[in-house]
């Protein structure tokens, strides 16, 4: 039996498209953060960064080797693109969805789950901490 890490992942832009970043918290089976991860990156639309800090949360959690992951995004349109429930129509999200395909075939065992806001505020909070040291 391996332990199932949860992976927590925000996005956000202020302007859609405009200043964007990314918020990623991975936590062990106990609930203890293991891993942390904020960053801006640029002018892009909310759907984009929710893939950014997905794609950046996968990278993540297999750099720390963990095999086993439950994914957690308050964005329900990434998670059902991610789960094949929509289609993805947007060229842009469609090379993102891609690369989540390619990172997710790379687990054991990988879920996304859609969670409102609220139970997102980790994440959501390191967003807003890189937008706001950027200025």
């Amino acid at each position: 039996m391996f332990d199932t890490f949860t992976l927590n992942t925000d996005g956000g832009a202020r302007g859609n498209p405009g200043p964007s970043a990314i918020g990623c918290v991975i936590k062990n089976s106990s609930g203890e953060v293991v891993k942390q991860f904020k960053e801006y990156i640029g002018i892009a639309t909310n759907n984009v960064s929710e893939y950014s800090a997905l794609i950046k949360g996968l990278s993540i959690a297999l750099e720390l080797d963990i095999s086993s992951l439950s994914c957690f995004l308050d964005s329900e349109l990434v998670v059902k693109q991610v789960n094949g429930l929509y289609k993805v129509k947007d060229e842009n999200l469609k090379l993102l969805h891609s690369e989540v395909t390619i990172l997710k075939s790379k687990f054991k065992q990988i879920s996304f789950n859609h969670v409102r806001r609220e139970a997102n505020s980790l994440a959501d909070k390191l967003v807003n901490e890189a937008l706001d040291s950027h200025g």
